[in-house]
């Protein structure tokens, strides 16, 4: 079983990996300047060397500082967590997920965007998905 990115993180950890997908790299210091009430320095290094442990994060040397970056990229963490949630949500339904989203959001999504939608679902129809 492939592992979920996202899944067994915690809040703060999250939100590490979120400036690390923002930002391509950071160090620690970066990465505490950019969280919300950030916890110490050390403690930003811990969640750090936590995240490595976990195979979220690497590190590459700099000189004398570890830039950290994610281990999975974008591209690959959207659509796991995709999946994920799909699964877990919606019983696997793209339908019902779409649906939801719709529910949620069509008074916000403009006219070009419901045009773009249109001419996926079009193509997607097109491509037998």
């Amino acid at each position: 079983m492939t592992r979920q990115p996202h899944l067994d993180l915690s809040r703060r950890e999250r939100q590490i990996i979120d400036i690390l997908y923002a930002n391509g790299r950071a160090t620690a210091a970066e990465v505490q300047a950019l969280l919300p009430d950030p916890p110490s320095y050390s403690a930003v290094r811990a969640m750090l060397r936590i995240l490595e442990d976990k195979g979220h994060v690497r590190h590459i040397q700099d000189g004398p500082r570890y830039l950290y970056v994610p281990t999975l990229a974008r591209d690959n963490a959207k659509k796991s967590a995709m999946r994920h949630m799909l699964q877990t949500f919606f019983d696997g339904s793209t339908e019902q997920a779409i649906s939801a989203l719709l529910d949620d959001s069509s008074a916000r999504l403009s006219g070009d965007e419901l045009d773009r939608l249109a001419r996926l679902i079009d193509q997607a129809r097109r491509n037998g998905a």
